[in-house]
């Protein structure tokens, strides 16, 4: 859409943010008249967020950027249930302890990437379970239930494609975009929310939220997604051979994140920088028409600037060294993943696939072994012959042995 007014709705359109929007003309407007609140809601599903919901965060930080105010919403209450959308099967049930535990840290990016106060641009941290918690069952049924229809909440792509699939949806699930619903629209009340933020599973959701504000309180709020982030092969963002990219240190070292941008396919490149930096669009431009070993350029600039978001200056600096030292020198960085084998284990003998696997270039011993057969394997820059290969403590060099996975997966095993 051209002739938009407010810088952010500005920026998420030349960075190709927006998938779908409710009145984009009517929010431009009233972002162009002065500050609003906007949110996005986190489940406390796992201890740390993964790249999958970079793009959300990053969205947030150009609200404040621009001036606005967001809402990082923490589903202290909606984890209670988990979000059906997208999935094929029920989430695991979680107690209020583990939820609580992994709403700590799911913080964590959120420190680097927004700054938090009582400033009218200041982020702010909000728990659902403030006002979920404490809701009277018949109460709630009475009076939010009555503005929902069975008939349109199994219009929605949440609810359609599991019915589709002949999987189970609980009646608990089934619940969920009610409560989603009712988290939009309490913000409205208590903070002056107005729009909510999220990714195109979302739009269901979200336009629930924006009707029943609407019936209830005469408010007018706004929707905006984002589209679904997948890679030029198709496949969905974040989602690796190896697992997940994490945003927590904690959960993947910053060498691994950093390599993991550092690896983008050449087509990626630009719709990455448009995503996950805020570098300004003409060098954006400038970089994604790179070709040949030039890219690598925009790769490396790509995984610096999206580290120092993430993790902070430091770890992509040091990330950035280890892989020089690591690729260019042929050493073993100081900041490789790293191991720690018991002495003895060490002493006695353990086996090749077992290694690989314990150090993580693995998901399991069927592709260990396929990477050894292909002469991808290699433990102190030596090719491994077979897969019947013992390591042991004859084998460290400097007190460490450095076992590589292809051109681009080390790590460094430890004896302790």
């Amino acid at each position: 859409m051209t002739g938009l007014k407010s810088e952010f709705l500005q920026i998420l359109t030349e960075r190709e943010f927006i998938h779908q929007a409710t009145d984009l003309e009517a929010l431009d407007a009233k972002m162009y008249e002065g500050p609003i609140a906007a949110y996005i809601g986190f489940d406390c599903t796992a201890r740390s967020l993964h790249v999958g919901s970079l793009v959300q965060i990053m969205m947030l930080r150009w609200l404040q950027k621009t001036g606005h105010k967001p809402i990082a919403l923490m589903g202290g209450g909606t984890s209670k249930i988990g979000d059906p959308s997208g999935r094929d099967e029920s989430r695991q049930l979680m107690t209020d302890e583990i939820i609580a535990d992994n709403m700590a840290g799911i913080r964590k990016p959120f420190d680097h990437m927004l700054t938090f106060g009582d400033g009218p641009s200041d982020a702010m941290m909000v728990n659902n379970g403030e006002w979920l918690d404490s809701l009277k069952y018949i109460s709630f049924l009475r009076d939010i239930g009555t503005h929902f229809t069975i008939n349109r909440m199994l219009t929605f792509d949440s609810v359609k494609l599991r019915l589709d699939r002949e999987q189970p949806l609980t009646f608990l699930e089934f619940n969920y975009m009610i409560l989603q619903a009712y988290d939009f629209m309490e913000l409205g009340k208590r903070y002056g929310c107005v729009l909510q933020l999220g990714g195109s599973d979302q739009w269901g959701n979200i336009v629930n939220g924006i009707e029943l504000a609407r019936r209830v309180n005469s408010q007018q709020l706004f929707g905006v997604t984002t589209p679904l982030i997948t890679t030029a092969d198709g496949k969905k963002m974040g989602k690796t051979a190896s697992g997940a990219i994490w945003l927590n240190e904690d959960h993947l070292p910053a060498y691994d994140f950093w390599q993991f941008w550092r690896n983008t396919q050449d087509a990626d490149v630009g719709k990455f920088l448009r995503l996950f930096t805020e570098l300004p669009m003409d060098e954006v431009r400038r970089l994604e028409k790179l070709e040949g070993a030039e890219i690598n350029e925009a790769k490396i600039i790509l995984a610096n600037e999206v580290t120092a978001l993430v993790r902070g200056l430091d770890a992509a600096k040091a990330a950035e060294a280890t892989a020089k030292e690591t690729f260019e020198k042929g050493g073993a960085g100081a900041d490789l993943p790293t191991v720690t084998i018991a002495s003895a284990t060490l002493e006695a003998g353990i086996n090749i696939v077992d290694l690989f696997v314990d150090a993580g270039l693995g998901a399991s011993k069927g592709e260990v072994r396929r990477l050894i057969k292909q002469g991808g394997a290699k433990l102190n820059d030596e090719k491994v012959d077979g897969e019947e290969m013992t390591v042991t403590a004859a084998m460290l060099l400097d007190g460490q042995i450095k076992l590589s996975a292809g051109k681009k997966r080390h790590a460094l095993v430890k004896a302790g």
